[in-house]
């Protein structure tokens, strides 16, 4: 008896981008920086963004997400009190990665008729950066804009 082959979905795959929108909700989810892939982040690395990053943390605090940064957070951790300023790459109501190919996956999925799924997005996403690789590019951002030196993490993240 012949097996059936699954076929594994690349997260680009499974999450395809939604169609525009500028409806007051999916706005909202503009206002929250989305999350990149690994790949996504690496790229964007590659392509001088890492200044407009910041590191978010696990609540368990046993790694961390690249994302866009809060206005105000740019190039460093992720704080709370700057949420309410929203991504800093929102300008007038307007995404200045939509259509550059280094939008976050999580932003071109999102949309308000997708009703529940942009949870299902963000987790395994999130289950992508809680890997080797993931924290790699983490360590890479973090040696190339000088966050160990300027953190108290200094020694305990500082590698290669």
């Amino acid at each position: 008896m012949k097996r059936k082959e699954r076929k594994y979905k690349t997260l680009t795959e499974k999450y395809p981008p939604s169609k525009p929108c500028s409806c007051h909700i999916c706005l909202g989810y503009c206002k929250r920086p989305g999350w990149w892939t690994v790949e996504e982040a690496a790229r964007a690395i590659d392509a001088g963004y890492a200044n407009r990053m910041m590191l978010e943390i696990s609540p368990e605090m046993t790694f961390g997400v690249l994302s866009p940064a809060f206005k105000g957070c740019e190039s460093g951790l992720a704080l709370n009190i700057y949420a309410s300023l929203g991504c800093n790459f929102l300008k007038d109501n307007l995404c200045e990665l939509h259509n550059t190919g280094f939008q976050p996956l999580e932003c071109r999925f999102c949309h308000h008729e997708r009703t529940g799924l942009g949870q299902r997005c963000h987790l395994d996403i999130e289950k992508e950066w809680n890997t080797r690789d993931g924290q790699t590019v983490v360590i890479k951002w973090g040696n190339l804009i000088g966050l160990w030196e300027r953190s108290l993490l200094s020694d305990a993240t500082k590698l290669g």
